[in-house]
């Protein structure tokens, strides 16, 4: 992968109103979609990414519960963590693990790299740890993660088929390859088009990705993309806000005796004919990551995000298709993402941090039918966090001279919330400067030097949280204080909205 305006009381009850008729809308189709679904071929997976610092992570063994708990049944990794692998053995998940972009160069040159690159993150966990009934469900390896990206330059497109042809037979040696399947997860700039019809892939990547599909197809592959309508309303200001999401578009994309509603749609049939135009039409698409962020830019929040993940779950499971393959959707799509990574890059922006349909701890951040059977998102069970306190600033300290202190807590901390789309944006300046203090004091496990900032700032037991602006206590990871009830991580607009949206499931139910 790759401007927060002031919410005035005067127009609160109006987005209330506004907000609960959506989510009464959502909500009622999401029943009547996703519980109808059950013939689908469609299936939601989850992108599980693990760039967060050791306060904000989950154990494996807790995270996998969590896909349990959600009866979530498939999962994309983003490489092949020893540990993650460990804790999917004997689940009965399905797992993509993947291969970084840096490692390609050297798999494509070394057929004995690829053999040991199998032989320690396939078969160990397939064939070398146990019983059948306890080993790890690979059904594919990623090759790369979006390694045809415009912003890359090429620098690893002529790795990834040689990879990929070392990769394969080293699988054959090991006897994998009927098990496991190769992928390579492109992002949606691999291909262009005016109007879906005309989609083709890029003019320099045209036979490098012939020759890839050739070699997808012949091995029993589907291709992988990743699809972002976010990112398209994101990065430009002309783009139709209606058209990124499920509901319909008064700007609708009119392509011959073909409409398109939604961008999802369009982006999908642009591949369609991609692919169709190297004569592979029918080649079997899987999305590898699609999703929305809660925070961290002005269309990036709660509302959006739940909006857009339940409108694409309702279109998926409803096998609506799209214009170009009526009646037949994705074969299956992975959510980005399972949880919230606050030490992920914000090169593409602040967002980048805040893709979670849970939050850092598990929590689920807003109602949502995956249509695997659970009418809500469940909670992770059992997640230790620190003690029950926070480093804010000193209200008898002159804080004039605290911008240094500021900016190395938020150059080591997450402070992206804080920025102009975020949703502590709001929060004035000595709020900055404690939710400051108090993310750079959870990330040193509380500490008690990490909240002296030369006596600027200072530890309370009372949680300085902030309507929506949540002032976070990390994870323990040595067994610290149990807390059943986490920090909260809704406001009480979001309590209301939630208790709306319960209200209307018992009553229609």
């Amino acid at each position: 992968m790759a401007a927060v305006e002031t919410h005035k009381s005067s127009s609160a009850a109006a987005a209330l109103i506004c907000f609960a008729a959506l989510v009464f809308i959502s909500s009622t189709a999401a029943t009547a979609l996703v519980e109808s679904s059950s013939s689908s071929s469609g299936t939601i997976g989850v992108n599980w990414g693990t760039l967060a610092s050791h306060t904000h992570r989950l154990s494996p063994s807790t995270i996998v519960n969590l896909l349990k708990d959600n009866k979530i049944h498939k999962v994309k990794l983003f490489d092949a963590d020893p540990s993650s692998l460990e804790a999917l053995m004997g689940s009965g998940i399905q797992v993509m693990v993947g291969i970084p972009n840096e490692m390609l160069s050297l798999l494509a040159s070394s057929p004995p790299t690829a053999d040991m690159w199998v032989r320690q993150n396939l078969s160990r966990y397939i064939t070398g740890l146990g019983p059948k009934s306890s080993a790890a469900d690979i059904r594919y390896v990623a090759v790369g993660n979006e390694p045809f990206l415009t912003s890359y330059s090429g620098q690893f497109q002529s790795y990834v088929l040689p990879a990929m042809v070392n990769l394969q037979q080293a699988m054959v040696r090991a006897n994998l390859q009927s098990i496991v399947k190769l992928v390579v997860p492109c992002n949606a700039d691999a291909y262009e088009a005016n109007v879906p019809s005309q989609g083709a892939f890029r003019p320099e990547l045209t036979q490098i990705m012939t020759d890839l599909v050739q070699f997808l197809n012949s091995n029993g592959s589907p291709f992988i993309v990743n699809i972002y309508p976010f990112l398209s309303l994101y990065g430009n200001s002309d783009f139709p806000q209606d058209y990124a999401f499920f509901e319909g578009s008064s700007h609708p994309v009119t392509d011959g005796q073909n409409v398109y509603y939604n961008a999802f749609d369009g982006n999908f049939d642009t591949l369609v004919a991609a692919l169709n135009r190297i004569g592979f039409g029918q080649m079997p698409i899987v999305i590898g990551e699609v999703g929305w962020p809660t925070d961290g830019a002005v269309s990036a929040n709660l509302t959006a995000a739940r909006v857009f993940n339940q409108g694409l779950i309702n279109h998926v499971l409803g096998n609506k298709g799209t214009p170009l393959r009526p009646g037949v959707p994705p074969m299956d799509v992975y959510l980005f993402s399972l949880l919230d990574e606050e030490a992920k890059s914000v090169l593409p922006g602040n967002f980048e941090r805040h893709w979670g349909i849970f939050s850092f701890d598990g929590q689920a951040k807003y109602p949502l039918n995956l249509g695997m059977g659970n009418r809500f998102l469940k909670n992770a069970k059992e997640v230790m966090y620190l003690p029950s306190r926070w480093c804010v600033a000193n209200p008898s300290r002159d804080l004039s001279a605290v911008a240094n202190h500021m900016k190395l807590a938020c150059s080591l901390a997450d402070c992206t919330t804080l920025n102009f789309g975020g949703s502590c944006n709001g929060i004035g300046a000595k709020g900055n400067i404690s939710y400051a203090f108090n993310s750079y004091y959870q990330l040193q496990k509380q500490n008690s030097q990490s909240c002296d900032f030369d006596g600027l700032g200072l530890v309370t037991f009372l949680d300085p949280s902030i309507g929506d602006c949540r002032f976070l206590v990390g994870i323990s990871d040595i067994g610290g204080s149990f807390r059943a009830q986490p920090p909260p991580i809704l406001s009480c607009l979001s309590v209301s909205v939630v208790a709306l949206w319960m209200y209307i499931y018992v009553v229609l139910s």
